[in-house]
């Protein structure tokens, strides 16, 4: 019976932990570039009482086993990287990636993080920030005075200057690709970090190497969807209250067995 207590007691904490993760997944409706995370659960280890195979005295083969499980953990948290809907803001300098790739971002440090949040802005000397004020990389300044803020598909960044007719390129943006993106650390404001997990990044223009190309006037909206998160919601909830009921049975149970008289 304590064994059974211990198992639900498990997978009620399993199942916290994933209401967890679904409150964040809804917490981030509205984030520029959110990735949704899904949880992934493993078993735990198993006490054998009977080993599968095993033959009893007359010499026949047992063909199956006596075991029992001792719960579920948490395996790990796996971003999702599906495409988030392109969201039309009519503002020059919100950008977002269309396909693979990540925006650099230069760190306090002189690190280097990744994000899909192209809602950028200007500081004060005219340099293209985040909007946590980090400066994107590589570094795009925008001159005093200039005008008509384009920036191509290909990642070309082009203004026109006081007085003349033709644009001036005065930057261009580099996307970062990763063989495993899911092995990211997050860093927190919209803001991610390499890891062994993750490999180094794959640097190219946008539209090559397999990266994305860029949309001006656009940012890429959250792909959390928020029907899925209710649906899972519902089975948390309802799996909590099932494992929860098994600890009360057990319960019961001892009790039973308490009471009994010789």
């Amino acid at each position: 019976m304590v064994r059974s207590l211990m198992t639900a007691a498990t997978g009620m904490e399993a199942m916290q932990f994933y209401m967890d993760n679904i409150s964040n997944n809804l917490s981030h409706m509205n984030t520029n570039g959110y990735k949704r995370t899904r949880v992934e659960f493993q078993d735990l280890m198993y006490q054998a009482i009977r080993e599968p195979g095993v033959r009893n005295f007359e010499g026949s083969m047992a063909p199956a086993g006596i075991e029992v499980g001792l719960g579920v953990k948490v395996a790990g948290t796996q971003r999702v990287f599906e495409q988030g809907s392109p969201n039309l803001t009519e503002n020059p300098l919100d950008i977002a990636i269309s396909g693979e790739g990540f925006f650099q971002v230069s760190m306090p440090d002189g690190s280097i993080a990744y994000t899909r949040d192209g809602g950028f802005k200007l500081s004060n000397d005219g340099t293209l920030v985040t909007s946590s004020g980090f400066i994107v990389h590589p570094q795009v300044v925008i001159p005093e005075g200039a005008s008509s803020f384009q920036v191509e598909a290909s990642g070309r960044v082009s203004v026109i200057m006081p007085g003349e007719e033709i644009s001036t390129d005065i930057g261009q943006f580099e996307l970062a690709r990763f063989i495993n993106p899911a092995g990211l650390r997050s860093l927190g404001g919209n803001l991610l970090g390499v890891s062994d997990a993750s490999g180094i990044p794959i640097i190219s223009l946008p539209g090559e190497e397999g990266t994305g190309t860029l949309l001006q006037r656009y940012v890429e909206a959250s792909n959390v969807q928020l029907v899925d998160e209710m649906v899972n919601m519902i089975a948390a909830q309802r799996a909590y209250e099932v494992v929860s009921k098994a600890i009360q049975t057990s319960e019961e149970m001892l009790q039973v067995a308490n009471n009994l008289k010789r």
